[in-house]
């Protein structure tokens, strides 16, 4: 099989011939139509996240076709259309397991860092972890849904139920996720990079109420706001723009520093709270969600074999939406 491969930080992926992976106990193997490229394939690209397996197959975001069941593999056959996440095993047998936070688990393993994961023809999964797509989405336009999609649920859920959302980078999850708000009748403040008059647009034809820099003030003071653009000095200015009460949820599985802010900025209990990875009931709950909302995903296909080039446009910001390897391009 074809295959990118992830050697070293800083150098670009490179195309190999590899042989097909065989499925192990509880394992499917997919025939993989489609992989979504997520800013955490960039962050491990780039050494941001400093523990991955070596050499590496990227790529979580995962959409294909089962196509041979390993020994005591359960829950999908051959032939079956199936998603992969990032969270691709846990222990279940850990405090974390035990109280329903297995995005916590103290041995997780995720797809496309710890494990191999869709940057290539073929892949293996546990498939206690994998989800069923819905049939409204073609396999490029689901792509984007098993992280972006899954992470931007679990953060908005943790934002609460307030009226005015702010959403500061508008990329692959803000694009997704505010539809889902919007469907639910709440506001959708966008934040961009100052001068992204595209992105603005953007978000505004995806029904945000407002759009303007992270730099602004918006016009009505927020509720809550998600941060999913891995810069640490947006905490305080969303902690700046959120109402008494209010929270600031960290989406990113990487942020640079976030510089000191007065304690008056956060008082009158307003919180901050990261986010790790997801739950598989956070999928369960979002792929039944997305279609209901109508999401729509704004993607762009790039071949396998240009999987350096989607990285770079993506670390550039040259796209609106997500990047999607296809297979059969």
């Amino acid at each position: 099989m074809r295959a990118m491969v992830f050697e070293k930080p800083g150098a670009p992926l490179v195309l190999k011939e590899l042989p097909e992976p065989v499925p192990e106990e509880g394992q499917i193997r997919i025939r993989v139509t489609a992989c979504a490229v997520c800013r955490t394939d960039l962050h491990v690209a780039d050494g941001d996240l400093t523990q991955p397996k070596l050499p590496l197959i990227p790529g979580h975001e995962i959409i294909g076709v089962v196509d041979a069941l390993g020994p005591g593999a359960a829950g999908f056959a051959v032939g079956d259309r199936v998603g992969v996440p990032w969270l691709g095993h846990t222990c279940g047998t850990c405090v974390y397991c035990r109280r329903g936070q297995e995005n916590l688990c103290e041995a997780a393993e995720f797809t496309g860092y710890t494990r191999d994961g869709g940057f290539a023809d073929y892949t293996v999964a546990d498939a206690h972890y994998c989800f069923p797509i819905p049939d409204t989405y073609s396999d490029e336009a689901a792509a984007p849904l098993m992280c972006a999609g899954l992470i931007g649920y679990r953060s908005y859920r943790m934002a609460g139920d307030g009226k005015r959302l702010g959403l500061y980078g508008f990329g692959a999850a803000a694009h997704i996720i505010a539809q889902v708000a919007v469907h639910q009748g709440r506001e959708v403040y966008a934040f961009t990079k100052a001068g992204d008059e595209k992105g603005q647009d953007f978000a505004r034809s995806l029904g945000a109420v407002w759009a303007g820099s992270s730099e602004d003030i918006p016009p009505e003071i927020l509720d809550a706001a998600i941060i999913f653009a891995p810069v640490g000095a947006l905490v305080p200015a969303a902690l700046k723009a959120v109402d008494k009460g209010g929270a600031v949820i960290c989406a990113g599985i990487h942020m640079s520093n976030i510089p000191a802010f007065p304690y008056a900025d956060l008082w009158e209990e307003r919180r901050i709270q990261s986010v790790a990875n997801l739950t598989r009931q956070d999928g369960v709950e979002f792929l039944k969600i997305a279609p209901e909302a109508m999401v729509k995903t704004s993607t762009h296909p790039y071949p396998l074999e240009r999987a350096n080039e989607a990285l770079d446009d993506l670390r550039a910001g040259r796209f609106e939406g997500a990047a999607v390897l296809r297979m059969d391009l």
